[in-house]
């Protein structure tokens, strides 16, 4: 007799569907495990006797096979644990044979027969439901495979034995309920910082139009404050962000008791990070920290003291909102639409333009070049707002705390991206919420240029040496700007601001 349990594989966020085929037969009292299994796989043998033990039941002294098909597909992870135990489980008769028909299976088991939580659970249960499919998950990823609907039938046992009695009719499982992890803790506030008016004005900018932000100045300058609170003047994630950015997290293995929660992203991660590490990889082909930005921001502090590898890295998801990760045996596409939020100091010491200081090493501008070229132009170019950050004025610390905070600005940004969102929805832009996502072909629709602007532009890109590139950048922060002042015609003065927010002191990259 041959039992069948439906799970899955994972490639990226894409949960492929794998049978689990489980035979019971006379022969040499033997559990042989095939089908690409790599060692997370193998070892399950000895959770699943150990699990069933604990349950009451044990393995016939007879030869058990079990086949994970497709054979040529790698099947990485624990959580074909608990689908290979119910597997044997109908094979011997513990459960009804037709118990599992219609239902994907996941989970890892301990050795006392509880079922332990997964990485996975929402992007199997939402392909679960794409095939109409019910999802059997451990009970901490119960609510959030209830996201997946709520016509999916969801099963969230504790153990074996819970299960058990369930098919039995001997005990109901309830349906979890989705939910949501409510932060408390507060976001940091943009009245804390004192001065730096211009700078605060740029992070406007960059939340309300999605765009990417570059910071150069010296140290202590509040380079890195202004860029922890760019959260606090971003809306929530809408439901659809909400599930895409929640099936990587998901994958990962990022979500607490299966709890979802609305705010962005902001992954921070230290400039010692591999090219692996930013953009995904490793054994498994594992998300990166620019996949679990996504939808929200990625701030790189000390911007030159990353690899170049790495930071070149990231040019082409940039561009095109994907990575893609390859290695030998296995091939995995993450989303990467994020926010790149960057700091740097001007050299090595950061006192370069400090007045009437001169750098040991070398000239000042030397010293500045020297230091500037760790980052190719070609990243450079991919920055929308790149501006210089002054030292604060000791003066400014003195002052009492702004009037506006977080919140004003963020009910700015709020009407900015509604209005940014209603405009590409109507050229039937699917996708496009926001000015800096918009492709280069829509822009002399969203922002045609007058006489005046013309003229401007065709200046500045001779003296700023624009490229094809960083002039669609300048038109869409003109865009965002005519957006905060509520206003569906871009002027000259837009123009004028946006290009003002490029920094001449990189422009030479």
């Amino acid at each position: 007799m041959v039992s069948r349990v439906a799970t899955v594989a994972f490639e990226g966020i894409e949960a492929r569907p794998v049978d689990v085929q489980v035979q019971v037969a006379s022969g040499t009292v033997k559990l042989n495990l095939v089908g690409l299994p790599d060692k997370a796989v193998a070892e399950s043998r000895e959770r699943i006797r150990a699990a069933l033990t604990a349950s009451g039941l044990a393995l016939p002294a007879k030869r058990i096979i079990i086949n994970l098909a497709p054979a040529d597909l790698p099947k990485e992870g624990s959580h074909y644990d608990l689908p290979i135990a119910l597997g044997i489980m109908a094979a011997i008769g513990a459960i009804p044979g037709d118990a599992l028909d219609g239902y994907t299976v996941l989970g890892e088991l301990a050795l006392d027969g509880s079922i332990s939580p997964v990485a996975g659970v929402l992007p199997a249960a939402i392909g679960a439901n794409q095939r109409g499919h019910g999802l059997i998950c451990p009970a901490r990823c119960g609510p959030e495979a209830a996201w997946a609907g709520s016509e999916i039938d969801v099963l969230a046992p504790q153990s074996l034995i819970q299960l058990a009695n369930h098919f039995r009719g001997s005990q109901v499982l309830r349906r979890p309920e989705p939910a949501i992890r409510v932060d408390t803790s507060p976001l940091p506030d943009l009245r804390d910082i004192r001065g730096q008016e211009s700078a605060k004005r740029a992070l406007e900018i960059a939340a309300a139009g999605g765009h990417h932000l570059l910071l150069n100045g010296p140290p202590g300058a509040g380079k890195s404050m202004l860029a922890a609170r760019l959260p606090s003047i971003l809306p929530p994630l809408s439901p659809a962000e909400l599930l895409d950015v929640s099936m990587i997290h998901s994958v990962a293995g990022l979500l607490t008791d299966g709890a979802l929660t609305d705010r962005r992203p902001f992954r921070s991660p230290h400039h010692s990070a591999s090219m692996a590490a930013l953009t995904g990889g490793g054994i498994h082909a594992r998300p990166g920290e620019i996949s679990l930005a996504h939808g929200g921001v990625l701030f790189l502090d000390e911007l030159p003291e990353f690899s170049s590898q790495a930071l070149d890295a990231l040019r082409q998801p940039i561009e095109t909102g994907l990575v893609s990760v390859s290695r030998a045996n296995h091939r995995a596409t993450y989303p990467a639409r994020f926010q790149l939020v960057a700091a740097m100091n001007p050299c090595r010491c950061g006192q370069a333009f400090d007045p009437g200081f001169t750098c040991r090493r070398a000239p000042n501008e030397k010293c500045v070049a020297a230091y500037a070229g760790r980052l190719s132009g070609p990243l450079i170019d991919r920055f929308d707002l790149v501006i210089d950050v002054p030292a604060v004025a000791l003066g400014d610390l003195f002052v009492p705390p702004p009037k506006e905070g977080s919140a004003q600005v963020l009910e700015r940004v709020v009407e900015a991206r509604a209005r940014q969102a209603r405009r590409y929805g109507a050229l039937g832009l699917e996708g496009i919420r926001l000015n800096a996502q918009a492709p280069a072909g829509v822009l002399e629709t969203v922002a045609p240029l007058d006489g005046e602007s013309e003229a401007l532009l065709r200046k500045a890109a001779e003296h700023l040496r624009l490229t094809a590139r960083s002039f669609h950048r300048v038109v869409k922060v003109a865009r965002t700007l005519a957006d905060l002042d509520g206003t569906e015609a871009v002027s000259r003065p837009h123009f004028a601001e946006a290009l003002s927010l490029r920094s001449r002191s990189l422009a030479g990259l």
